[in-house]
C-alpha cells in the first residue's frame, strides 16, 4: 500500500471511522437478541438503534478532532462558538453510545431531537427563508427535522416500555416522530423525481458518479419509494411495513452506492473530499435509521 493512503487511512480511522465502527460494534452486541428473534426483515428493523447511532458518533468525532469543519456553522451571534462546537460534538457521542446500548434512550433520544429542532430554529430555517428557490436549504431543514424526529422516536418507544399504562407523552413523540420522517421522505421523493442522477435518499449537491450502473434506475426506483413510503408513513397508513420497505432501501443504498463512493474518497489526497465522503455516508444512513424507528415504534398488528 502506498505510504499516503496508509497515512490517509490512519488518519481518518482515528476520528470519524475509528468512532462509528465501535459504535457499530457495540450497537451490534446489544441488538443481537432482537436479530436473533426477528424473522425477514424484521431483522433490520432490529437494526434501527445501531443506524441511527453509527452517524452520530461520526459526525460527534469530526466536531472532536476536525473542529474548524463545523466551527463556521456555528452563528456568529453565539457567544463561546468554539465551545459550542465542542459541546456538541461529546453530546453527539453521548446520543450515540446510549442509542447504541438502549441505555437511558428516554433522554438520549429527547434531548438528541430538541437540539435538532434548534439547529433548524437557529440555522437552516433562515437560510431557506432567504433562499425560497434553492431546494437544498428545505432539503437540510428537512432532513435535521426528521433527525430529530428520529430521536423522539426513540424516547418515546423507551417511554412506552417504560410505562405500557400511562405512557402518553411516549405516544406525542412518536407521533411528532412519524409525522417528521413521513414530511422529509415524501419531499425527498419528490426531489429524486426531479433530479434522479444526484445521489439518491437524502438528494443533495453531489451527483452520482458514472462508474455506479443503472444511475437513472436507482434514482426513480428511490423516488418512488420514497415517496410511497413516505406518504403511507405521514397519514398513519400500514406504517411498519412502509417503514420496514422504505428503511431497508436506504440501508442498502447505504451499502451499495454511498460505500464505494466514501472508499473513493478515502483514497483522495484531499481531507475535504474525504469528509465529504464519509458525510454523505453518515447522512443517508443515520435518515435510514429513523426511518427504521418509525417502523420499529409502530405496532406490528398495523
Amino acid at each position: 500500500m502506498h505510504t499516503t493512503t496508509l497515512a490517509t487511512f490512519f488518519e481518518i480511522s482515528r476520528t470519524m471511522c475509528a468512532a462509528g465502527v465501535l459504535i457499530f460494534l457495540i450497537a451490534l452486541w446489544a441488538a443481537r437478541t432482537d436479530i436473533a428473534q426477528g424473522s425477514g426483515l424484521d431483522k433490520i428493523v432490529a437494526l434501527s438503534n445501531m443506524c441511527f447511532a453509527i452517524p452520530l458518533a461520526v459526525f460527534g468525532a469530526l466536531h472532536l478532532a476536525r473542529v474548524d469543519f463545523v466551527l463556521p456553522l456555528v452563528p456568529k451571534y453565539m457567544p463561546g462558538r468554539l465551545f459550542w462546537a465542542y459541546f456538541v460534538g461529546f453530546a453527539l457521542l453521548s446520543a450515540s453510545l446510549s442509542i447504541a446500548t438502549k441505555i437511558l434512550v428516554r433522554w438520549s433520544g429527547l434531548l438528541l431531537g430538541i437540539m435538532m429542532f434548534a439547529f433548524v430554529a437557529m440555522m437552516d430555517i433562515w437560510v431557506a427563508r432567504a433562499h425560497p428557490g434553492n431546494r437544498l436549504g428545505w432539503t437540510y431543514v428537512l432532513r435535521e427535522l426528521a433527525f430529530g424526529g428520529g430521536g423522539w422516536l426513540f424516547a418515546g418507544s423507551a417511554m412506552r416500555e417504560a410505562d405500557k399504562k400511562s405512557n402518553t407523552v411516549g405516544r406525542v413523540l412518536i407521533a411528532v416522530g412519524r409525522v417528521l420522517v413521513g414530511m422529509a421522505a415524501v419531499f425527498y421523493g419528490i426531489q429524486n423525481f426531479r433530479y434522479p442522477l444526484n445521489v439518491p435518499g437524502v438528494p443533495l449537491e453531489m451527483m452520482m458518479p458514472t462508474w455506479i450502473p443503472g444511475r437513472l434506475l436507482i434514482g426513480y426506483v428511490t423516488a418512488v419509494i420514497l415517496f410511497v413510503a413516505g406518504a403511507c408513513i405521514l397519514l398513519a397508513q400500514k406504517t411498519r411495513m412502509a417503514a420496514t420497505y422504505l428503511g431497508t432501501w436506504i440501508v442498502l443504498l447505504v451499502l451499495l452506492v454511498y460505500g464505494p463512493i466514501m472508499v473513493v474518497s478515502l483514497a483522495n489526497p484531499s481531507t475535504g473530499v474525504k469528509v465529504e465522503g464519509i458525510n454523505y455516508f453518515a447522512d443517508t444512513l443515520l435518515f435510514g435509521g429513523a426511518v427504521l424507528a418509525v417502523a420499529s415504534a409502530t405496532a406490528r398488528r398495523d
